[in-house]
């Protein structure tokens, strides 16, 4: 388990889910056809929403697309789609972040589990942390 500021991006979600349920790795169409709706979805987000666009972390949202502590529950959806699972439970989000869970727990009130290991924890609207499964802390 390793505790991380960046999260996964757009198109490793796509990947892992596309595997998941096709048991394969897409298409050169098919990944064009993904990163071509990708980036309609987040050019007509940022239309809707032009203060993102001249703030800090327009450049994880706009062009590394990846999930980033400060983003919004709309912006992670957008670009990572709907969670695998949710839950409010400490108990369970205590048993996902493992040892991190004394320092996330000041923060989160609740968890989004996506492809890979990843956990995403909000505090009301924002996400406050990030957890990736299968990979050991460093020492």
């Amino acid at each position: 388990m390793q505790r991380a500021t960046v999260g996964p991006s757009a198109m490793e979600v796509y990947n892992a889910r596309f595997v998941r349920g096709y048991a394969r790795l897409p298409t050169f169409d098919e990944t064009s056809k993904f990163r071509d709706d990708l980036d309609r979805r987040v050019g007509e987000y940022l239309t809707m929403n032009p203060q993102l666009a001249t703030s800090p972390r327009a450049s994880q949202f706009r062009f590394e697309r990846r999930v980033d502590v400060g983003m919004t529950r709309p912006e992670v959806t957008l670009l990572l789609g709907q969670p695998d699972t949710t839950s409010v439970d400490p108990v369970l989000m205590g048993a996902t972040a493992q040892v991190f869970w004394k320092d996330i727990s000041k923060r989160a009130t609740e968890m989004w589990r996506y492809p890979s290991g990843w956990a995403v924890y909000f505090g009301g609207e924002r996400v406050v942390d990030l957890t990736v499964a299968g990979k050991p802390p460093l020492e």
